[in-house]
This record gives C-alpha cells, structure tokens and sequence, in this order.
C-alpha cells in the first residue's frame, strides 16, 4: 500500500551520512543508474552505493569528466538530459544488454539558470529536471527489475511553486526560482504516479529533499546573491552553519533507495532520512546566518490527481509511455 506523510522513525536525522545509512546493507550483485553521479550529491551516492557492492552506471552529459571523477569507481555512458534522443539512445544501448537494474536514483538537476529553452522551446529546468528523467524511466521500463526502487530526487524548492498548468513555459515571464520550484514539484508528482504504476511489480518510487548542501548545483547563482543569502562571505567561502555536508546531502535518497523499513512503502517525499510530515505552511523563523525556511512537503506536490494528469502531459511531450 501507499503509505501517507509521517514519520517512520528511522533512526537516522539531518547529520546522518549515506555510508552510515547503508551499514550493514550488502548491494552485492545490484546495479543503480545515478544519473548526474559524477558531481555533488550524485558523486557521493555513487561512491556509498559502489562501497556497499553495488554495481553503479553513470550517464553523463560530460563523459570524459565523469570518468577523471570517477576512475574505477563506476560505469560511465553519456546522456543529455536536455536532449530525448540522448534519452533515448542511452536506454536503449542498457535494455539492449541484457541487463536488469535495481536501483535508478534521478540526482542530475540544474537550479535557477538564466531562461533557456531546449528542445521544442520548453523551459530547460522542467524539461531537464522532469521531463528527461521521466523520459529515462520510461524507456528503461523493460529492463527495471521487480522489486527495483527509483528515487527522485526533488528539493525544499517545491515550496517556490506548484505546476503553473496555465502558464508552464513561462511564456508570461521568466522567474528562475518558480521555475525551479516547478521542476522539484514535479519531480515529487512523478514518484507519486509512477509508484502506483509500478506497485504491481514490486518497483516503488520515491522523492526527496537532500537537504541544503553546497555544490556544483549553485553554478548559476552570482556571488552577491549567495553572499546576500548568508550562505558565502565575499571570498565564497561558506559561512552558514546549516548547510549539510555532501556526504549527508546524499543520505536521504541512498535511504529510500535501499531502507529495508521502506518494505511495502512508495509514493512519498522524504527528508532527513525519513518520511516528511506535510507542511504546515509556515516557514521555520529565521536565525543567525539562516534565512527562513520551509520543512515537510506541501499538499500539491504529494495530490494524485496533479500526478496523473503531470504524467498524462509529460506522455504526451515526451511521446513515451511505458504504462500505455
């Protein structure tokens, strides 16, 4: 069944680690696609995951860079999210080798980038972020395991923004934070819907919010607005006392990829290595060198009905549907 939004009591918190999530966890024999594993978040993912005996796949819009990152530690392909028939080609050269995946952790994104339109026009952080990644799903379909478990990975920046159905390119208007937020919304929807999907073949999806790190994810944010954040001093250096640590940024989707506690669950959003309570709609108060801050997952990123018709549309942009 799908479970609701509470707490599971995990044991795990903020400051937990992805190598102290998967103590104990053997992947021995496991194969994971993380998709942007190369940098940040998804680097250290794939560095838990390899370490816990998985198997792991990286495919990279930077091959070679992925590679110098990487050395032996994973499997590099390429893949453009930006682009379906790099989508495409990608999936098909893994369904054509025969091999079966257990874990697929969508941690590729791009955040608060100046307007740019990809593809037909659509604007690039809902068509990388979302639409590529569902594009990626669907078409590795045939080869997901049953009992598989696909992540999404989404962000505290849902709070920005719900699907803006009447305005989604943002033909009215380029804002680069509701833009941003509408692509984590939708990253949170496509668990919810691809996890009723997928529930009768044992596969469950999940999205969650890594928590506040510092990475490469910040590359189109200028430095007077991260200084006036509170996050850097003039030298770019971090001075805020909440942001997480790469390797506890990654925690929480290497959690819902491998919990055993997560045994029959799917459909949620997670944070701190739990399942999040819904939001209350007030922000925490700020503090010293904290800005106000949201906690939980609003009612519209977790609503089946948004889900279903964000997956209908999506379906229909991208012209793949494993489910049809």
């Amino acid at each position: 069944m799908t479970t609701a939004q509470h707490p599971i009591g995990s044991g795990f918190g903020a400051s937990t680690t992805a190598a102290e999530v998967l103590r104990g966890i053997d992947l021995s024999g496991r194969l994971a696609i993380v998709t942007g594993g190369y940098s940040g978040l998804g680097l250290e993912t794939t560095r838990a995951l390899a370490g816990a005996g998985a198997h792991v796949v990286v495919p990279a819009r930077r091959p070679d860079t992925a590679k110098a990152a990487l050395g032996d530690l994973a499997e590099v392909d390429e893949l453009d999210l930006g682009d379906l028939d790099s989508v495409r080609d990608f999936a098909g050269r893994f369904t054509s080798s025969g091999r079966r995946v257990d874990i697929v952790i969508n941690s590729a994104a791009i955040m608060a980038c100046p307007e740019t339109r990809v593809g037909p026009g659509w604007e690039a952080q809902f068509a990388t972020n979302h639409l590529g990644h569902f594009a990626l799903v669907n078409h590795l379909w045939p080869a997901i395991a049953p009992g598989a478990r696909i992540v999404s990975v989404s962000s505290r920046g849902h709070h920005f923004s719900g699907i803006r159905w009447d305005d989604m390119w943002f033909e009215r208007g380029y804002d680069k934070w509701q833009a941003y937020g509408q692509a984590k919304t939708a990253n949170a929807l496509f668990a919810v819907h691809l996890d009723e999907l997928g529930e009768p073949s044992g596969v469950r999806a999940f999205s969650v919010h890594p928590g506040s790190i510092l990475t490469p994810l910040q590359r189109h944010i200028p430095l007077a607005e991260q200084i006036a954040n509170g996050w850097v001093d003039e030298n770019g250096t971090p001075v805020a006392d909440w942001f997480k640590t790469p390797e506890q940024g990654a925690a929480t989707q290497v959690w819902a990829a491998t919990s055993p506690a997560l045994a029959g669950m799917g459909g949620v959003y997670c944070e701190d290595c739990d399942i999040a309570e819904p939001a209350s709609g007030e922000p925490l108060p700020s503090g010293p060198g904290r800005p106000a801050m949201f906690l939980g997952v609003r009612d519209y990123a977790t609503d089946r009905e948004q889900a279903a018709r964000l997956w209908a549309l999506s379906a229909e942009l991208t012209g793949v549907n494993a489910f049809a």
